[in-house]
């Protein structure tokens, strides 16, 4: 489990999905799609992970604040 900031400022308990499991690392600092639980809102599941050229991508197409 990690701990996840979110754009919408809450912090939640991440858990990795299986198929993420062993085959992606998650790093300190990492950009990371994640699902909110529907019953818990304190928890999520981690969906993906993006690479750091992604990050830029994205604000650029206004999925994620600039000042992000």
């Amino acid at each position: 489990h990690v701990i996840v900031k979110c754009v919408d400022g809450k912090v939640r308990l991440g858990r990795i999905r299986g198929k993420m499991k062993r085959r992606v690392w998650i790093r300190e600092n990492d950009l990371v799609l994640v699902a909110p639980w529907d019953f818990d809102d304190g928890k999520a599941d981690i969906l993906w992970r993006y690479i750091k050229g992604h990050e830029e991508l994205l604000v650029q197409k206004n999925y994620l604040p600039p000042n992000f």
